[in-house]
C-alpha cells in the first residue's frame, strides 16, 4: 500500500511514542510491522491509539469505526501500513 511519507512517519512517530519508543522493542517499525505479532499490541493498545490519532489527526481520523468493519483475523493481522493508509484516506 502507498502512503503518504509525511502521513506515514507521523503515525510511526506516534505509534513509537505510545509504545515507549520502537527501540525499545529492538525492531524497525515499517509498513508491514504487525501491531499484534510485531508489536505485541492488545485491542486495548488499539483503542489508545486511536484516541492518540484523533488527537493528532482529528476527529474524522476514527480508528474505531475503521477496525469495526473488520474480521477480528484482519484486527489481529493489522499492519502499520493499514493504519496510515487510513489516516492518509481521512485527512486527504
Amino acid at each position: 500500500m502507498n502512503t503518504d511519507t509525511a502521513v506515514f512517519s507521523k503515525v510511526t512517530e506516534l505509534l513509537g511514542e505510545m509504545v515507549g519508543g520502537a527501540d525499545l522493542l529492538g525492531i524497525e517499525i515499517s509498513s508491514s510491522t504487525t501491531f499484534h505479532e510485531d508489536l505485541g499490541l492488545e485491542s486495548i493498545d488499539l483503542v489508545t491509539f486511536a484516541g492518540i490519532l484523533a488527537d493528532h489527526f482529528g476527529a474524522e481520523v476514527n480508528l474505531a469505526e475503521f477496525l469495526a468493519e473488520k474480521e477480528l483475523d484482519e484486527v489481529i493481522g493489522l499492519r502499520v501500513g493499514d493504519i496510515a493508509g487510513y489516516v492518509e484516506s481521512k485527512v486527504r
